[in-house]
């Protein structure tokens, strides 16, 4: 029986993420925000997508506050009903509701929707980086899915894209796909790392 690389490097990274004591996480998540206050991203760009964190996912809501604190459009996602479907954003605003999805995560409650290519930063979530810029999620593809017309860019390559994690989800390599998207840079507890463009 043939393994699935992607599926074992994935437990073992998700393993090593939950290891980690909640005060660890929560201080560096604070670490963190002061790398991106330090590079001066923060001050770029106005419209931010972040995302909530599930189970053991790094926390984004300092950043998420900061940027909001700076007065910037922040924008959170929307999942897609089924799986591998572009995610789509709704602006957090405070006029709005919020409500739970399948997986119970918090959604802005929003008619008004807006695809990734209008955002000028993304901060997203993953199991795993390597220094290459690879990113390997959580499998259900919806980033792989929101990020494709990326693929097909030339020029304009909004948005900006950040990975968020903890040191310990560093890997030697991440498999690739040819689908897959390449991030612009891992903000982590201990450094912000930047790629060329792809």
């Amino acid at each position: 029986m043939k393994t699935n690389p992607k599926k074992t490097l994935r437990k073992q990274l998700r393993t090593a993420r939950k290891a980690l004591p909640f005060a660890y996480r929560q201080h560096a998540a604070k670490l963190a925000l002061r790398q991106l206050i330090r590079s001066g991203l923060i001050l770029r760009g106005h419209r931010w997508g972040v995302y909530l964190p599930l189970d053991e996912e790094f926390d984004a809501l300092p950043l998420l506050n900061e940027a909001l604190h700076r007065r910037k459009e922040c924008f959170l996602p929307v999942i897609a009903n089924r799986a591998a479907q572009p995610l789509r954003f709704a602006r957090l605003d405070g006029r709005h509701g919020v409500t739970r999805n399948r997986y119970g995560i918090v959604e802005p409650y929003s008619r008004r929707l807006m695809n990734a290519r209008w955002l000028d930063f993304l901060v997203v979530p993953l199991v795993g980086f390597d220094d290459q810029g690879r990113r390997l999620g959580m499998g259900g593809g919806y980033y792989d899915a929101t990020l494709a017309f990326l693929r097909r860019r030339r020029i304009w390559h909004k948005p900006y894209l950040i990975g968020l994690a903890f040191e310990c989800q560093r890997a030697a390599e991440i498999p690739s796909e040819p689908w897959d998207i390449r991030l612009n840079a891992i903000l982590t507890e201990k450094s912000l790392s930047r790629f060329s463009s792809q």
